[in-house]
């Protein structure tokens, strides 16, 4: 009797969804023309994608004219940071030292001036130490590695200035803060097809286009909309939103039983992150003098 095999790392990137599966395969059929043309195939791709936009703004929050699809959730960080050091040219972007390189390229890129807020041991910021300070204020909703959730709420009422959030690993997983200016999202993250990313920014935001113009009907957008793609990962979002509390509920006792027996059963483990305050799916744990490549192609090999 065999079993199969367990997949461990949906923190990099989910399978995907039965939901983004079925929408993929019937949007690549009928919206494979450009959105921005006139004939039938053309109007028939821009209904898609407009639809696809619509289903990913119910479920954030926003607006349909505030989202824009991206070539991967890096390009959306890329976007969403850049366009507003764009729109407040020599701003202080105040950060964290545990984002996602995708945010500190960004910023080293562009040759930004940048404070480094300190964290405590399980990654969390002080909001506090926010007060009185201004510009940029870029901060993950959740950490990638570690899953553990940054108070983004209180930060951005402590800071004066636009809040983009890195919200990649956190988009599907749990409720979003509020008080967020910039936001960006990775389909594959919540089960959507890889090659999605989704920028939000909402109305109001001083925000510029930081790279070369395009002709797309969005400015915000650049390069060929993927509309299949798009509408795949607004079908996933839309599914893994509606079963997220009983799934984050099992998926948080599941973390919980990991996070208590490891330490206990394997010698010389240190278990990070977070206790409560973190993603219900992810944990992290270090096995000491052991190899990490070692460790997870063996593994890989059981």
């Amino acid at each position: 009797m065999t079993t199969s095999p367990a997949y461990l790392d949906a923190a990099s990137s989910e399978p995907l969804h039965p939901a983004a599966a079925d929408a993929l395969r019937a949007a690549a059929e009928q919206a494979y023309a450009d959105p921005r043309r006139l004939h039938h195939a053309g109007r028939r791709a821009r209904q898609v994608l407009d639809n696809a936009r619509a289903v990913v703004a119910q479920c954030l929050g926003v607006r349909p004219d505030e989202v824009t699809f991206t070539p991967s959730g890096t390009h959306a960080v890329h976007l969403g940071l850049l366009g507003l050091l764009r729109g407040l040219p020599g701003a202080t972007v105040t950060t964290s030292p545990v984002e996602h390189l995708a945010v500190r390229h960004a910023l080293a890129w562009a040759g930004a001036s940048v404070h480094e807020l300190e964290v405590d041991p399980t990654g969390r910021i002080d909001a506090s130490a926010l007060a009185g300070r201004s510009g940029i204020l870029a901060l993950q909703v959740a950490n990638h590695e570690v899953g553990t959730l940054q108070p983004v709420t209180e930060a951005a009422e402590a800071f004066d200035g636009p809040v983009f959030v890195d919200a990649c690993a956190a988009v599907g997983r749990v409720r979003l803060p509020d008080g967020w200016s910039v936001l960006a999202g990775s389909a594959h993250k919540w089960g959507g097809p890889a090659g999605v990313g989704v920028l939000v920014v909402r109305k109001g935001t001083r925000w510029r286009q930081p790279f070369p113009g395009d002709d797309r009907i969005d400015e915000r957008a650049v390069g060929f909309d993927n509309v299949a793609a798009a509408f795949a990962s607004a079908a996933a979002l839309q599914a893994v939103l509606a079963e997220r509390e009983p799934v984050g509920d099992r998926q948080r006792a599941l973390i919980a039983r990991i996070r208590e027996q490891v330490a206990v059963r394997i010698p010389d483990v240190d278990v990070v992150g977070h206790p409560d305050l973190r993603l219900p799916h992810l944990v992290t744990f270090s096995c000491l003098y052991v190899d990490g490549e070692a460790l997870v192609t063996e593994l890989d090999r059981r």
